[in-house]
This record gives C-alpha cells, sequence and structure tokens, in this order.
C-alpha cells in the first residue's frame, strides 16, 4: 500500500516538473524540437509517453483537487486519469463551482472504485452536480460517440492459404451488443448440450465463440441476404455428383475461389439447395430468347460457372459481384441468352456501354475493351 502511494507521489511530481520545463522550455537550449521530445531524450521514454507526462502536468495543474489527491497518494495515477477526462467532458459553459464538486465527488469516490468503474461514474457525473442538464449532456455526448463509431468501423480479412481465415474489426457498441448476444445465445451451455450432447456446462470461452460466429454465419438464410449482381448473396459450390455421391473423393471449389474438402462439401450439402448443372449439353433450359428483358438467376449461376468471373481480360473480379450483359444489346434486339450473355463487372460493364469504346469478343471466350479512334 505505502509503495502504491509513493508511486503516485512521484506521478505528480513528475508531471509538476515536465509542466515546468515546458514553460521554461527547456528542451530549445539543446535544440530539441518539443519539451516531451527532450523528456523522452533524458528519460528514455518514448515520445508519446513523455507527452503524456507533460499534458498531465497541464491538466493537474487546472484541477487542484485531483492534483492535491494524486500528491498525497490519495488516487492511484489511471484514477487521475479518469477523473480529469470525465471532468473535461462536462459542458464548457458549466459553473466552476460545480466542476470543483465534480471533481471532489469522483476523488471520494475513487476511494472505494477503481479506475474502470470511476469511468462509468463518469459519465454520469452531472446527474451529482447538476440533474437538470444531465440527460441533454448525456444524449450530445453519445450522439458524438456514434458518429465517431460509425466513421471507425472496420473490417479486415486475410486468408492464411491454411483454411483459416483471420479477421479484425471495430464494431459501433449496439451492433457489437447484437452479435455478443447472438452468439452467446448460440454457445450457451444449453443450447450446446441441445445439439452436441450434454456435458458442456462451462462459460463460453474464444473457441466455443468462434464456433458460434460459424455457426450464426451458416444459419443466416438466403432470402434474408441482399441481392448480388442479379443473385442471392450465397456461396457456390461446384461440385461433381459423384463427389455429392461419395463415389469420388475431390475438393469444392467455391464460387469465390476458395477450395474445400469432400466431406465438408457433403455436410454443406445437407441443408443448401442444390442446384443441377449439366455442362457441354443443350441449354435449351437456360435460354429464353426475346421473353425476358434481365438475366434469370439460373443463366446468371450458369455464366458463373462458364466465365468464373468478369470476362473482361485482366479483370480477376469474382462473379457475385458482376452483372448479366447482352453482348448484343436487347434494344438492339439481342436474346437474353447465354449465347449473347456475360458476366462484367460494375466498371467493365460500364465501358461495354460507353459509346467510345469498342468490344472485342476474343477466341478464348474473354473481351477486351478498346477507345474508338
Amino acid at each position: 500500500m505505502e509503495l502504491t502511494k509513493l508511486e503516485a507521489q512521484v506521478v505528480e511530481l513528475r508531471s509538476r516538473v515536465a509542466r515546468h520545463a515546458d514553460e521554461l522550455q527547456v528542451g530549445t537550449d539543446v535544440g530539441a524540437t518539443s519539451t516531451a521530445t527532450w523528456l523522452a531524450h533524458q528519460t528514455r521514454l518514448t515520445r508519446s509517453a513523455a507527452a503524456g507526462v507533460v499534458h498531465l502536468g497541464y491538466d493537474l495543474d487546472t484541477h487542484d483537487v485531483v492534483r492535491d489527491a494524486l500528491a498525497a497518494g490519495d488516487l492511484r495515477p489511471e484514477q487521475a486519469v479518469v477523473i480529469l477526462r470525465a471532468v473535461k467532458e462536462l459542458p464548457e459553459d458549466l459553473d466552476p463551482d460545480l466542476v470543483i464538486r465534480a471533481e471532489r465527488h469522483l476523488v471520494d469516490a475513487a476511494a472505494e472504485h477503481d479506475a474502470k468503474t470511476l469511468r462509468i461514474l463518469g459519465r454520469r457525473l452531472l446527474e451529482v452536480v447538476a440533474p437538470d442538464l444531465a440527460d441533454q449532456h448525456e444524449a450530445d455526448l453519445l450522439e458524438k460517440e456514434e458518429a465517431k463509431a460509425a466513421q471507425a468501423m472496420r473490417l479486415t480479412m486475410t486468408d492464411d492459404g491454411h483454411g483459416k481465415t483471420h479477421a479484425r474489426f471495430t464494431l459501433p457498441t449496439v451492433q457489437a451488443a447484437m452479435l455478443k448476444k447472438m452468439l452467446l445465445a448460440i454457445a450457451a451451455p444449453k443450447h450446446q448440450a441441445a445439439t452436441h450432447g450434454p456435458g458442456v456446462e462451462r462459460r463460453p470461452g474464444p473457441e466455443r465463440m468462434g464456433r458460434a460466429f460459424a455457426e450464426l454465419i451458416e444459419r443466416i438464410s438466403a432470402k434474408d441476404l441482399p441481392r448480388v449482381g442479379g443473385t442471392d448473396a450465397t456461396i457456390v459450390i461446384h461440385i461433381d455428383l459423384d463427389v455429392l455421391t461419395g463415389k469420388l473423393q475431390k475438393a469444392g471449389v467455391l464460387d469465390t475461389g476458395e477450395r474445400i474438402s469432400p466431406s465438408q462439401v457433403r455436410r454443406l450439402a445437407c441443408t443448401a439447395r442444390i442446384l443441377p448443372v449439366v455442362l457441354n449439353g443443350e441449354s435449351e433450359v437456360l435460354d429464353v430468347g426475346r421473353a425476358k428483358r434481365f438475366f434469370t438467376k439460373a443463366q446468371l449461376t450458369a455464366m458463373a460457372i462458364r466465365d468464373g468471373g468478369c470476362a473482361a481480360e485482366g479483370c480477376d473480379w469474382p462473379p457475385w459481384m458482376c452483372h448479366g450483359h447482352h453482348w448484343t444489346r436487347w434494344a438492339d434486339d439481342g436474346n437474353t441468352d447465354l449465347s449473347n450473355g456475360g458476366l462484367l463487372c460494375p466498371r467493365h460493364h460500364a465501358r461495354a456501354h460507353d459509346p467510345t469504346y469498342e468490344t472485342t469478343h476474343q477466341p478464348n471466350g474473354r473481351v477486351s475493351f478498346h477507345r474508338r479512334c
């Protein structure tokens, strides 16, 4: 306890000295670009850590209650940082006496609560010192946070080439809460016992949550997914009939390019819709002539199998992100048939309709675009 108290006192002293050094511009005598840079060089701290020490010194200088508590060893450094942040988030036009009262409230609460709890209490600080302003202030803070969260949303997925994909994501709190609740429902002991047998009673850990995430993805119905390029945004697996019936051991190929084992193919086929496609045969069922303006789902699936993606030379866009295009335009009496259709990504589809470009069909079934002279 005494060591912890001494640590807090040292932090307060160090930040006060760092602030004073910045006021005197100590680093300029040795050519340092800033006090933080000078302090980092002198103490072997990183520049960001040194800048934090200087900033803390200035924050403590304007908040006497927090500074005195830290100097007395009654606050932990991380508690002080949380309190200062909570006080600075109060309305700028708040009465100074109320700000001091807010500081004292959190400093007193620090005797019973750690920094994490203080952070929660800090969000409700106005309810203690100015209840009539609390609701509006909280609403304003939440709107700002949600706007920042919406801009910070990210998802990256990397296939390691060994059957695993690693992902990192950033979600707003509400969507993260939705996802967590869904996963916990699937990973819950009762659900696990019902699907895998009794004996699963421990709390869900990372592995169980990962399995729950995979199960959640498989549970999403195709009818609930948006349409991409005229077809459902579902995975299509290309396999031979003998693989499906177990007569042949051969990898299945996803329309996104990945390959999966025969056993995985057969497992997915238990709940998937199976569409038979006959290659090198008559395509009478898939040709609708002038009866329809747009290509059907069956035709788009056939194009995906035949073209494997955008038909433009050098383009690697997958089939599920492409559009069905009439080589002879519908307006020019072109039929909605496989022989008159192909897949093009949005960029090349726009180019195919651009009169400044000419489309050339290559012997290998691909097309190229050249600007007209």
